[in-house]
């Protein structure tokens, strides 16, 4: 399984520039899964619904299915937060996994950067980021995009998947 990640600080245009990616890639004849860290407590069930009544009353685990689609949610119920590995070790195969956030995960990054936000480069102190895509030219030796090349960078993000075929990441 191969991963790519996009790191930047919030508001930058990761999901964005993700969403944009996503059919390019699918249309290169790829089968694209994804995984998003969440920093704050969330949750995609509704209170209220058998699911979420189910994981109130203690279940680990709950998956809801249907004939469109399945869903498990697992409670950490104080275990430590799952590493990015681990996570990985639980998707059905594909060609490629897009990682947005985990900015520690030791797999090629795309840093997303927009200098109005007022935050600091993440590229000069992470060896994994291979390239940066922001909405003005950044002084980096790093390979650059524009924020809405979303051919150039499909093409970039393909190629590392390729590279990285040559050198699988273990998950």
């Amino acid at each position: 399984m191969r991963a790519f990640g996009f790191a930047g600080f919030s508001g930058a245009g990761k999901t964005t520039l993700i969403e944009r990616l996503i059919p390019r890639l699918v249309a290169a004849g790829l089968r694209v899964s994804l995984i998003k860290h969440a920093h704050h407590r969330f949750d995609i069930d509704k209170p209220g619904k058998d699911s979420w009544r189910h994981r109130e009353a203690g279940a680990s685990e709950v998956l809801i299915a249907s004939d469109q689609r399945w869903a498990l949610m697992h409670e950490l119920r104080g275990e430590p937060e799952p590493d990015l590995q681990t996570l990985l070790q639980r998707f059905s195969p594909c060609d490629l996994v897009l990682v947005e956030g985990y900015k520690q995960a030791r797999i090629p990054k795309l840093e997303v950067h927009r200098p109005a936000l007022g935050k600091p480069l993440l590229s000069p102190h992470d060896p994994d980021i291979v390239a940066l895509a922001s909405d003005v030219p950044m002084d980096c030796a790093l390979p650059q995009f524009r924020l809405n090349d979303y051919d150039a960078i499909t093409a970039f993000v393909i190629g590392q998947a390729t590279a990285q075929s040559q050198h699988p990441l273990s998950p």
